[in-house]
């Protein structure tokens, strides 16, 4: 196959394209930077696309999007987070809407923030839209992908859960302190994290882009959630270090703000309703197992 990716040098992106190589396929990286004539890139904050070189694309695999933990929420922060998803998504879809041959399937990241808050409540993607800065990005970066759908193009909306990974993400940043016997249980510890191994988001990419019956919203979390004070216990564990340093929910929230209470107090209790359906096998599904894994690759 033929796969234009954007978001190729991000944690999902940069493992995406090296399986994808590896396996015989062409991946071709659509750069945002500033417009360059004659090369495939593209600026989303300016409407500009240029992919007049490329041809006959088989998939589009759209992972490009604001860091949305990097550094806290100012309202200068959540316009980037929100325009930096819609704009290129809407941009990308109407593209390929109207191009000539058109890629037979459209990946679009979404994130699990889609559900809100839900305390205990197991959600599929049946379940409707929550509240919060987080859900309303969602919905509209999901909307974004319209013009693609209505032109008869397959769209997936890959609604990601924390991604673990020892070469970014959440984990890397817990990493340190954990290590120095200074992690602990964030808040209650009760609130649910809806989580996916580095290993499992890439071959789950691989079989949407395989498996036509997959369209539409898609959760791409194992079926196992756990709660913040499993989760600490157990990469404790894998760690060999104490976690005995807890951080409050009102503490949390002067650290991280308005970010404190989206990421990591809140609540998503997620089940992989169409994975499951379609037969993909998760192979990383217990988290003591996954953590120790990833670990090991650690020098």
């Amino acid at each position: 196959m033929k796969v234009l990716i954007t978001g190729s040098s991000g944690l999902i992106g940069a493992a995406l394209t090296d399986s994808l190589e590896q396996e015989g396929h062409e991946v071709v990286r659509l750069w945002c930077r500033n417009f360059v004539k004659d090369s495939p890139d593209w600026n989303p904050e300016n409407e500009i696309i240029n992919l007049e070189k490329i041809r006959d694309i088989n998939a589009v695999v759209h992972l490009a999007g604001e860091n949305i933990a990097d550094g806290r929420w100012s309202e200068k922060k959540k316009d980037r987070i929100l325009s930096s998803r819609v704009k290129g998504t809407k941009l990308l879809a109407k593209y390929f809407a109207k191009a000539d041959k058109k890629p037979e399937v459209f990946i679009s990241a979404s994130a699990v923030g889609y559900y809100g808050d839900r305390g205990e409540v197991i959600v599929d993607e049946a379940s409707s839209a929550g509240r919060g800065f987080l859900a309303d990005v969602c919905v509209q970066w999901e909307e974004a992908s319209n013009a693609a759908n209505e032109a008869g193009i397959r769209v997936a909306n890959v609604r990601f859960g924390t991604v673990l990974s020892t070469a970014g993400g959440a984990l890397k940043k817990m990493l340190l302190p954990f290590k120095l016997g200074a992690g602990g249980v964030i808040g209650s510890g009760e609130q649910y994290m809806s989580w996916i191994s580095i290993n499992d988001a890439v071959n789950i990419i691989q079989h949407i882009l395989n498996n036509d019956s997959l369209r539409g919203p898609i959760n791409a979390v194992t079926p196992n959630a756990v709660t913040n004070r499993l989760f600490t216990k157990t990469l404790g564990k894998a760690l060999h270090r104490p976690t005995i340093f807890p951080l409050p929910a009102s503490v949390a929230r002067i650290l991280f703000g308005e970010m404190a209470d989206e990421l990591l107090l809140s609540s998503i209790r997620i089940f992989p309703g169409k994975l499951v359906e379609s037969g993909y096998k998760f192979q990383d599904n217990d988290l003591s197992e996954s953590l120790d894994k990833l670990l090991l690759t650690q020098v």
